[in-house]
């Protein structure tokens, strides 16, 4: 697949788990200065990896708060999960840190996917299936939030009464939608919502089968395949490997890049904001791939 004719764009994405929250705010800030396109935390309610007993910040209280000591870039979640919010409510905050960054939110969201976390707080946990259906009907009725006076709705599991919701979003007639696939169906749904698609395949060769599988869902729904922005996650190791890799990611039609500078398994984490102040050192190469 020839490289994408969209602009290149590199965001940062530091999950708000593990560390004190000043290290949050100083990598956040270290970010925006160094230029990066978007900045990204995640959407959980207990931290991932060996330990979940590990300190988690919320992720749209915090992104509220990066909106604030944050100037220039685009902010978000990657991804929200459908399954915590009721439609409204999450048109509501969207709505509110769209604001509070005049205008700078990417939208992230997908279906919810880590069951542990909802059996250890008794949250229902729908088949796949349904929680294919339960995006798709929640992202109808949010767009009808943020573009209608009075919304009314009515689907399998979400329904709106002539719902009022105001303010509008400072983006017309919504912030940018990502949404996180990998399945057929989430494809399609994809194809149908998306202003970009973020990959969610495990390995690097899948996202690229699924980039091709994402043209063809796009033209059965009558939708330019150009409309729709390609996105991926790679992790920062060394200068040279991640440059190398940013370039098969480019040439694979990605032009969406959100480096991770986490821990890697089985290495020390060591302070995350070293890291990405190499990575901010690095951008400008990477910039350079375009």
């Amino acid at each position: 697949m020839p490289a994408s004719k969209n602009p290149l764009r590199y965001g940062l994405k530091f999950s708000q788990q593990i560390h004190p929250i000043e290290v949050h705010v100083d990598v956040w800030r270290t970010a925006d200065e160094a230029g990066f396109d978007h900045i990204w935390g995640f959407d959980h309610l207990i931290a991932l990896g060996s330990d979940p007993a590990a300190p988690i910040f919320d992720g749209w209280t915090a992104l509220g708060a990066m909106a604030l000591i944050t100037k220039r870039a685009r902010i978000g979640l990657n991804v929200t999960g459908n399954l915590y919010r009721h439609p409204g409510l999450l048109a509501k905050v969207a709505v509110t840190v769209d604001h509070l960054s005049n205008g700078r939110l990417e939208f992230g969201i997908g279906t919810g996917w880590n069951e542990p976390e909802f059996n250890q707080f008794a949250l229902p946990f729908p088949s796949a299936g349904d929680r294919v259906t339960m995006l798709d009907e929640s992202l109808k009725a949010m767009k009808l939030l943020w573009s209608e006076p009075r919304s009314t709705y009515k689907g399998r599991f979400y329904e709106l009464k002539d719902a009022i919701a105001e303010p509008k979003p400072v983006q017309r007639p919504h912030p940018p939608i990502w949404i996180g696939s990998k399945g057929e169906r989430m494809l399609r749904l994809t194809a149908r919502h998306a202003d970009v698609w973020h990959s969610n395949a495990a390995t690097f060769e899948e996202s690229v089968a699924l980039n091709k599988a994402l043209d063809a869902a796009c033209i059965k729904a009558d939708r330019d395949p150009a409309a729709i922005r390609r996105s991926i996650s790679m992790r920062f190791t060394t200068p040279d490997e991640t440059l190398q890799k940013a370039k098969e990611t480019i040439n694979a039609g990605f032009s969406e890049l959100l480096v991770m500078t986490g821990r890697l398994q089985n290495v020390p984490a060591g302070d995350p904001r070293k890291r990405v102040e190499q990575l901010a050192a690095l951008l400008p190469r990477l910039r350079g791939l375009g």
